[in-house]
């Protein structure tokens, strides 16, 4: 006599090998500039689950945008990415780091002036602090002028108000998207198509 199919079914679910394991993914801080470009960029690239806009760097807990721009509380905006290190490797992650902003201007990106704005990798682990130093001293040899990018242990990251996220896209009109974000994200989709074309890239 024969078994029922739904009864097969269930017998062959349960003792069929076990699935793999979800997709694992890590997460790292970067902060060059207006958090507005940063989240922008790393949104183009192949291996990017998430990508949150936020502070970090100072000293008041849930701090706020107005807060921030004051220069008052020390915290730098920031970005925290989380990706996928098999299709994104860290060192990847990373040299996109350099072609984002210019890391040679302290407390500077364009127009943007203060603390807040400052270059820097927060490091999670020694693993990471590594990956960033030996980033940096590869990225050098591309400037005239010295690196100043802070690479320093994360503390606390708060993410900025839901109206911060996802920002390009949600307010194409806004005029600072229209003349600093867009144009370098065009810009930067050029760069990522040619490296594309370029084995090793």
């Amino acid at each position: 006599m024969r078994l029922p199919t739904l009864f097969l079914a269930c017998f062959a679910l349960l003792f069929s090998p076990m699935q793999a394991d979800p997709k694992k993914t890590d997460t790292v801080v970067l902060a060059g500039g207006c958090f507005w470009c940063v989240e922008a960029a790393y949104r183009l690239l192949p291996g990017v689950v998430a990508v949150t806009s936020g502070y970090t760097g100072g000293q008041k807990a849930h701090p706020t945008y107005q807060e921030v721009c004051s220069g008052t509380t020390g915290h730098a905006e920031a970005t925290r990415i989380e990706y996928d290190p098999a299709v994104l490797p860290l060192e990847k992650l990373l040299a996109f780091f350099w072609k984002v902003h210019d890391p040679t201007t302290l407390n500077r990106q364009g127009a943007d002036e203060g603390t807040q704005y400052r270059s820097a990798i927060f490091y999670r682990s020694v693993e990471q602090k590594l990956a960033a130093e030996k980033s940096s001293t590869a990225a050098q040899a591309g400037f005239d002028s010295p690196i100043v990018t802070e690479i320093v242990p994360l503390a606390e990251f708060w993410p900025a108000e839901d109206y911060h996220q996802n920002y390009l896209p949600n307010n194409p009109d806004n005029r600072y998207c229209q003349l600093v974000v867009r144009p370098k994200i065009e810009k930067l989709k050029k760069v990522l198509a040619e490296e594309a074309k370029t084995p090793g890239k």
